[in-house]
């Protein structure tokens, strides 16, 4: 069943009863029913509606834009029933629109993360890890579909995004000439290098080196648009990834996986920022200090130890890493921020990988429940060296904004509201948080406010 969708909503109370924009007496008023109509003005209704046709052969996922950032999927199943949930996996933001559908047994049904395979039921959000997701109430009226939410919702992200680039320049199309021993030239080798384990070697290399003072010019070179993978790697996209079922040696590979592919990720990420705002300057013309090149040069190589921690862990187990297929998901945080050095500190930085250790209990926790000490010395080696990575962020970042004469947290908030689709969500690692030098005043007011 297709699921031709262009907006839905009603408002609180029942669906027929008085709605936000329009009259009492049938959902009608701004987006009441699901139709074909582009946005139009306030109180108006254009199009005609969604009408249920029938049961699914197979489960239908259908990813619905808000106009508050916080998109929602709807999932039919193959009785007819719908459910409705935020899109954005709270984990580490997985589009859940392209997860798999799994049997709980007892009835229950899950819809399952792409990214890491967190399972949350479609019921009641609630999830096996521990974290919950945003479920909403869902009502059929004379074959029309309704879901309760307080924002108009849309099959396409009509809204426009900003650009943020105060004070900072990209790096052009030119390289400066430093020859083949600059900084940025070893980055966009590193970036270029398809094979994961000589992007690790080279990556540890050339820390090596620039620690020691080997490398001394930082150069300026421009990096590819996506660092290509290694030919036998199997990439899909992200909803065609499945996974074993919980509790079993292949789900614990299967995350092991997804973290080093994530690694992998975070090692390119760590480069890119490197060379793709080498001439940033501030207001004033200064360039950027030798210590920001320093500390990511010190994050790459932390991402690159990680990935080999990862890979190391998972051949032990059984396995290796380009067994199971991957996604490229996580650089299109990459693409949203390359025209802008404080947007790609703030999504990179300052929320997904803050968002990293507020999940690592829960992840924690899995592989201790199964009694895998091994993977949990792994895993809290990366939390500790993610603290210093969000502080690394959070530095420079405040660096940017002081040297713009800006405020910091409201900055911040702009930006993420800006480049990150959707609210941050609890549950949050404070400690961990605040070990980074960030407070709640930086993220609490990004949080949905309760309704």
């Amino acid at each position: 069943m297709t699921l031709d969708v262009a907006r839905c909503y009603w408002g609180r109370g029942s669906p027929h009863g008085a709605l936000r924009g329009g009259a009492g007496g049938g959902p009608q008023g701004r987006g009441a029913r699901l139709g074909l109509a582009a946005r139009g003005a306030r109180g108006a209704t254009r199009g005609p509606a969604l009408h249920q046709v029938g049961p699914p052969a197979s489960p239908v996922t259908t990813k619905l834009y808000s106009e508050d950032g916080e998109h929602i999927v709807l999932v039919c199943t193959e009785d007819g029933t719908f459910y409705a949930m935020d899109s954005a996996c709270p984990h580490e933001g997985g589009p859940l629109e392209l997860g798999d559908i799994e049997d709980l047994g007892s009835g229950k049904l899950a819809l399952i993360c792409p990214w890491h395979h967190f399972d949350f039921c479609l019921n009641t959000g609630e999830s096996s890890t521990g974290l919950k997701n945003q479920v909403y109430e869902v009502t059929v009226v004379d074959g029309n579909v309704y879901i309760k939410t307080e924002n108009m919702l849309s099959i396409s992200d009509t809204g426009q995004r900003e650009d943020v680039c105060k004070g900072a320049v990209g790096c052009g199309e030119s390289t400066s000439g430093q020859g083949d021993d600059s900084l940025c030239y070893w980055a966009v080798k590193i970036l270029s290098t398809p094979d994961p384990e000589e992007k690790v070697q080279l990556t540890l290399e050339v820390q090596r080196r620039w620690e020691a003072g080997e490398v001394e010019a930082v150069g300026c070179w421009m990096p590819p648009d996506q660092p290509p993978r290694a030919a036998d790697l199997a990439i899909l996209e992200p909803g065609r990834i499945k996974r074993g079922k919980g509790g079993t040696l292949g789900s614990r590979i299967a995350l092991l996986h997804s973290l080093a592919n994530i690694e992998q990720w975070a090692i390119d990420l760590s480069w890119d920022i490197i060379a793709r705002f080498s001439d940033v300057r501030t207001p004033d013309e200064t360039p950027l200090p030798r210590q920001f090149f320093s500390d990511f040069v010190k994050v790459a190589g932390d991402e690159a130890k990680h990935f080999k921690l990862l890979e190391t862990r998972i051949r032990a187990l059984g396995s290796h890493f380009g067994a199971l297929p991957v996604h490229n998901g996580l650089w299109q945080s990459a693409r949203e921020t390359s025209r802008d050095l404080r947007a790609r500190l703030t999504v990179v930085h300052m929320v997904h990988e803050a968002r990293g250790l507020d999940v690592h209990p829960q992840t924690r926790a899995r592989f201790a429940a199964q009694g895998d000490s091994e993977s949990v010395l792994v895993l809290d080696t990366l939390y500790e060296d993610e603290v210093t990575h969000v502080a690394a962020g959070l530095r420079w970042f405040t660096y940017l904004c002081k040297a713009a004469s800006e405020a910091c947290v409201p900055t911040f908030h702009q930006l993420v509201r800006s480049h990150f689709h959707g609210y941050l969500k609890p549950p949050f690692d404070t400690q961990g948080r605040i070990a980074a030098g960030m407070d709640t005043e930086w993220y609490l007011p990004l949080v949905k406010p309760a309704s």
